[in-house]
C-alpha cells in the first residue's frame, strides 16, 4: 500500500513497530524550503520526527508491516491539511514500487502538482481584547493576526479557554485588561480588576504554556511606587500602590511563569479612543482654563509605538522576559503635557495651570494613588534593536 502525501498542521513522530516503510517526506510549509525532499527506509531501529506542514507519505515494503504515528494534537474535522499528488513530477520521488503497482485511493490520485499546491502558512497570532486602544493599534502593526474581542472570547470565563483552537497559534498578544484605575479602588471594580487581570490571566498563562504558545502581555509603570530618583529598569522591585498596581503586579508574575514569554511594561497610553489627549485638546476647543497635575513625571506611550516594539521583539525574536516601552524624549509632566496641547491645537498654553497631585484630588474620594515617578529605563528594548520616536514629535502628528 501506498498512503498519499499530505502535511498536517501538527507535529508527529513515525515510528515502525514491524516490516519496514519506505518514507518521503516534502516540505510544503511556505518559505525558502517549499518544495524540498527527503526520502529514507525505516524499521524498528528509527523513527523520524516530522514538523507541522511538511507532507509525509509511506510504502509498505514487506508484508505485516505496521507503523505508527505519535502527535501532539487530536485530529479535528476543521484541520487544515495540504497535499500532493504521489507523481508530482517536480518532487521526482524515486518510488521502491512504482505508483503504477501500489494500491492507491481515488482521492491520493487527484491530488495537485507541486505548482497548484498553496502553502501551509505558519501558525497565527491570536490578539485578544482587538477593540481597545492598543487591539485597534495592533491591528495595523501584525494584519494578519487573528483579532478577537471580549464579545468572542471572554477572558474571565474559564468555558472560553476550553476546546479552543490553541494548537493554531504560535504567538498569543494580550491586550485585553481592566484600565480604570480610580474604579479599581471600589468593591465592584476590585473584584473585576483582580479577575481580568489577575485570574484571566492565569487561564491564559496555563493555556499558553501547555501548547507551547509565546504570550505577550502588557503591564504598567502603576506596579512602582514611583519614589525613584531615576528611571525604573526591568530588574526594580515592585511596590504598587494601589488595587490596579498590584493587579498588574500580580498578572505579570503569572506571566513570568510561561517559558515563552514577553512583558512590555507602559506608561501613560495614547491611542485612539478617549484618552488624556483628546480631553485636553476638547478643553482647549471650548476656552477651558484646566487645572493639571504637575508633579506626576513621565513620558507618552503612543498605542502605534507599543504596538510596534511588540511585532519587533516576535520577529527579531529577543530574549524572553520583562521590556519597559514608552517614546522616546524628555521627561516631563501632565500639566507640561497639556500646555502642549493647547499649544499645537492653536490655543494659549498659559491656559493651563499647574498643580500638585494632593491639590488635584483634594475633597475627592474613591481616587487611587499615582505613582509620582514613571519614567521607564529603554536601554534593554533598544538593545534589541528598537528605539521609539520621542513623544513630542508622535504628538504633535496625533493632534494634526
Amino acid at each position: 500500500t501506498t498512503r498519499g502525501i499530505h502535511a498536517e498542521p501538527w507535529d508527529k513522530f513515525v515510528s515502525v513497530a514491524t516490516g519496514k516503510i519506505f518514507g518521503a517526506w516534502v516540505d510544503l510549509r511556505e518559505g525558502e524550503s517549499f518544495g524540498a525532499v527527503f526520502t529514507a527506509e525505516l524499521d524498528a531501529s528509527k523513527a523520524i520526527f516530522v514538523p507541522r506542514g511538511v507532507a509525509n507519505s509511506y510504502q509498505t515494503l514487506e508484508p505485516d508491516t505496521a507503523y505508527v504515528y505519535l502527535v501532539n494534537d487530536h485530529w479535528s474535522p476543521t484541520a487544515e491539511y495540504t497535499f500532493l499528488n504521489l507523481a508530482d513530477e517536480t518532487a521526482a520521488i524515486n518510488w521502491p514500487i512504482p505508483l503504477e503497482n501500489a494500491l492507491l485511493s481515488e482521492k491520493d490520485q487527484a491530488h495537485p502538482r507541486l505548482n497548484e499546491v498553496v502553502p501551509m502558512k505558519p501558525k497565527k497570532t491570536l490578539v485578544l481584547g482587538a477593540n481597545g486602544q492598543l487591539g485597534l493599534a495592533l491591528r495595523k502593526a501584525v494584519p494578519d493576526a487573528h483579532f478577537v474581542t471580549r464579545e468572542e472570547f471572554d477572558v474571565t470565563d474559564p468555558s472560553s479557554f476550553v476546546n479552543f483552537p490553541w494548537k493554531q497559534y504560535s504567538t498569543v498578544i494580550n491586550a485585553s485588561a481592566f484600565t480604570a484605575v480610580d474604579a479599581a479602588e471600589t468593591p465592584e471594580g476590585r473584584s473585576s480588576a483582580w479577575e481580568t487581570n489577575v485570574l484571566a490571566v492565569g487561564l491564559l498563562a496555563r493555556s499558553c504554556a501547555e501548547n507551547r504558545i509565546t504570550l505577550v502581555h502588557v503591564s504598567s509603570d502603576y506596579v512602582f511606587d514611583g519614589t525613584s530618583g531615576t528611571p525604573y529598569s526591568e530588574e526594580e522591585k515592585i511596590n504598587p500602590l494601589g488595587v490596579y498596581g498590584q493587579t498588574k503586579a500580580a498578572g505579570d508574575a503569572v506571566v513570568a511563569t510561561v517559558p515563552q514569554h514577553y512583558i512590555l511594561r507602559t506608561s501613560w497610553v495614547i491611542g485612539e479612543g478617549n484618552n488624556f489627549v483628546r480631553t485636553m485638546a476638547s478643553l482647549a476647543e471650548r476656552g477651558i482654563a484646566p487645572s493639571v497635575v504637575n508633579d506626576q513625571i513621565g513620558r507618552l506611550t503612543f498605542t502605534e509605538d507599543l504596538a510596534a516594539a511588540i511585532q519587533h521583539i516576535l520577529t527579531v525574536k529577543a530574549p524572553f522576559g520583562t521590556y519597559n516601552l514608552s517614546n522616546e524624549g524628555p521627561a516631563t509632566s501632565w500639566a507640561d503635557i497639556a500646555a502642549r496641547v493647547y499649544e499645537l491645537t492653536g490655543h494659549d498654553p498659559e491656559s493651563v495651570t499647574g498643580v500638585t497631585t494632593e491639590q488635584y484630588f483634594a475633597g475627592k474620594e474613591g481616587i487611587a494613588p499615582r505613582p509620582l515617578n514613571s519614567l521607564l529605563d529603554l536601554s534593554k528594548i533598544e538593545a534589541t534593536g528598537f528605539t521609539p520616536p520621542s513623544w513630542e514629535t508622535r504628538l504633535a502628528e496625533y493632534l494634526a
